[in-house]
């Protein structure tokens, strides 16, 4: 298939395009680029996916010199509504999926705009053009953010999900109302996954797993919020990347247009715990800080996955260890520390 994958730079959509190339399909990569976190890691993994930093400017397509017209990559902003519907006729797109997205609970909080202008306007335009060019079906991230106060675990995508707690949150939760708004006018079939805790090699220097894994073996301090009493559904990169695909190659299940699933490990760890894992695998002890809860977090996140293990036969089953283990082995290669 062609397909559009959008946060081709980002941490899950490079290791999705890594993937669909694999399985013989051709995919076309947008990304902004943004700096919310360091640019550098993001041109590193394009450079991986044979785009060299130098070649990119915005608006322009650039061929792959590691797999050619079987990876393209263009630099634009999702919000663009000129030249995003030009780069819908220009391809005859068969499945988009839609990981582009401002990220971040927090720094929501403080620039709330970057978020509306993203993850709100960007995403309408995204929906406007699978509509006017014909594409059949949209996968897209949502968030286990949307849970907000949600104090019923494991949570469901049965539950009601009108509390959230950061602008982040209430983003994602109106990218599935838009995304049904579409479906049923437009007889468009998406697919909203609400992506729990992803960690894995090429991680966002944001998230816990890197922010940890970096201060330890810097001999620096952690902050461990809510003093370490919070659980995370921590879910390995691979195991999200082969449940994207299966969303993605796999035809509509019921009939349904419009479908929304969890998309996790049906498995949540204690935060002392990841520490734990941590330090077991540095051979470093950690220097903890305990801090009390922050604003816009939640205590626990807990996904009931089993509507992905019924429709697309979804199976996670990297456990903490090893996935810690291969995240370590990544960023000492990668930041070069014996």
């Amino acid at each position: 298939m062609k397909i559009l994958v959008t946060g081709a730079a980002g941490f899950i959509g490079y290791h999705l395009c890594e993937k669909l190339i694999a399985l013989g399909h051709t995919v076309i990569g947008l990304d902004n680029i943004n700096d919310y976190y360091d640019v550098n890691l993001k041109f590193a993994r394009l450079n991986k996916l044979g785009i060299s930093k130098n070649d990119i400017s915005y608006n322009k397509v650039i061929e792959s010199s590691l797999h050619g017209q079987q990876f393209e990559f263009i630099k634009m902003n999702l919000e663009d509504q000129e030249n995003l519907p030009l780069l819908f006729a220009a391809h005859d797109f068969e499945v988009v999926c839609n990981l582009a997205a401002q990220a971040g609970v927090r720094y929501s909080i403080e620039q709330p705009m970057k978020y509306i202008e993203s993850n709100i306007i960007g995403f309408v335009n995204l929906l406007e053009c699978t509509r006017n060019y014909n594409v059949k079906k949209l996968v897209y991230a949502s968030s286990s953010s949307v849970y907000g106060l949600n104090d019923k675990v494991p949570f469901s995508t049965g539950d009601n999900v009108d509390q959230p707690i950061s602008m982040y949150a209430a983003t994602k939760k109106s990218n599935e109302l838009m995304a049904h708004t579409y479906s049923h006018l437009f007889g468009i079939e998406t697919i909203g996954l609400r992506f729990f805790t992803v960690y894995g090699p090429w991680g966002r220097p944001d998230m816990a797993m890197f922010l940890f894994t970096d201060a330890i073996l810097h001999d620096k301090p952690i902050k461990v919020f809510n003093e370490g009493n919070l659980s995370r559904d921590f879910t390995y990169i691979h195991d999200i990347v082969n449940g994207v695909v299966k969303t993605i190659e796999e035809g509509s299940k019921d009939n349904a247009f419009y479908k929304l699933y969890n998309i996790g490990n049906g498995n949540p760890v204690k935060l002392n715990d990841f520490i734990t894992e941590i330090e077991a695998v540095t051979g470093k002890q950690a220097d903890r800080i305990m801090m009390p809860m922050q604003p816009g977090d939640v205590e626990n996140t807990f996904a009931d996955v089993e509507g992905l293990k019924r429709d697309y036969n979804y199976l996670p089953n990297t456990n903490i260890t090893v996935g810690v283990r291969e995240f370590v082995a990544w960023y000492k290669e990668f930041y070069k520390i014996n």
